[in-house]
C-alpha cells in the first residue's frame, strides 16, 4: 500500500511539472509570434529585409559587405560598392538605392530611382572633388534608356568587349549601338554644375544641350536655345 501511495504521489508531482512546462511553452511561443524586439542600440554590419518567402528586397550595409546588385534573381559579379541602401523588386532585380562616402580626395552621395530591367534613369546627387578649387556638382538628373537593351544584355556586350581587348574594335561596338538608339542619353539636369552655374539644363534624344536656363557664378542670367551643333538660335 504505502508503494502504491508512493508512485501515486510521484505521478501527480510528474503531471505538476509537465503542465508548467507546458504552460511555460506555450507562453513562449506565444510572445515570440506577437512581441516586438526592442534594442536601444545595435551594431551591425548588413542587415538583409525580405519578405516571409525569403524574397530579398533591401539591403542595409558597410561597404565591405554591401550587396553587389541582382538581375533577374541572380546576383551580379562581386564589386566594390559604398555603404548605404540597396533596394529589389519582385523581379529579383535591383531597383535603386541610396549610397555615400568621402574621404581625403572627393564626397559623394547619390540617390537613385532605376528602370525596370535597367540601370537608373534618376538620381539626386552631391559629388565634391577635394583640392584647392573644391569642385561640386549636386542636382536632379534624369537619362533615357532604351527597353530593348535590358541591363543583363549590356553586362554581357561589355564583357565580350573587355575579353576582346581591342580599344579600336570597343569604340566601334559603342558607335553602332549610339547610331541604333541603344545607349542611354542624359536628358535633363537641375542644379549646380562644377563651373557654379546654377539652373536647369535640357537634353534632346541624343543627349546634346538644346536649353540652358541658369545664373552664373557672377549672379548673371542666362537663357541659351541651342541648335543640334550647339550653336545658339535666335
Amino acid at each position: 500500500m504505502e508503494k502504491l501511495i508512493r508512485e501515486v504521489r510521484i505521478l501527480k508531482i510528474y503531471a505538476v511539472s509537465l503542465t508548467i512546462v507546458c504552460g511555460l511553452l506555450f507562453i513562449l511561443a506565444f510572445r515570440t509570434q506577437s512581441s516586438v524586439e526592442h534594442f536601444k542600440e545595435i551594431d551591425v554590419e548588413r542587415i538583409n529585409i525580405v519578405e516571409k518567402d525569403g524574397t530579398l528586397k533591401m539591403v542595409i550595409s558597410n561597404k565591405e559587405r554591401q550587396h553587389p546588385g541582382m538581375v533577374n534573381h541572380k546576383n551580379i559579379k562581386q564589386r566594390e560598392r559604398e555603404a548605404g541602401l540597396i533596394f529589389f523588386n519582385a523581379l529579383g532585380d535591383e531597383c535603386g538605392g541610396l549610397v555615400y562616402d568621402a574621404n581625403e580626395k572627393e564626397s559623394t552621395m547619390v540617390y537613385s530611382v532605376d528602370q525596370r530591367n535597367t540601370d537608373q534613369i534618376m538620381q539626386l546627387q552631391y559629388i565634391e572633388e577635394a583640392g584647392k578649387d573644391k569642385k561640386r556638382v549636386y542636382g536632379l538628373k534624369l537619362w533615357d534608356r532604351p527597353d530593348d537593351f535590358p541591363l543583363e544584355d549590356i553586362m554581357k556586350f561589355e564583357d565580350s568587349l573587355k575579353k576582346l581587348n581591342d580599344p579600336v574594335a570597343s569604340k566601334k561596338a559603342y558607335a553602332k549601338l549610339r547610331e541604333q538608339g541603344r545607349l542611354t542619353n542624359e536628358r535633363f539636369f537641375a542644379g549646380k554644375t562644377a563651373n557654379g552655374d546654377v539652373g536647369v539644363f535640357i537634353r534632346d534624344t541624343k543627349g546634346k544641350v538644346r536649353l540652358k536656363l541658369y545664373v552664373d557664378k557672377n549672379n548673371q542670367t542666362h537663357i541659351e536655345n541651342l541648335d543640334e551643333n550647339g550653336n545658339p538660335v535666335k
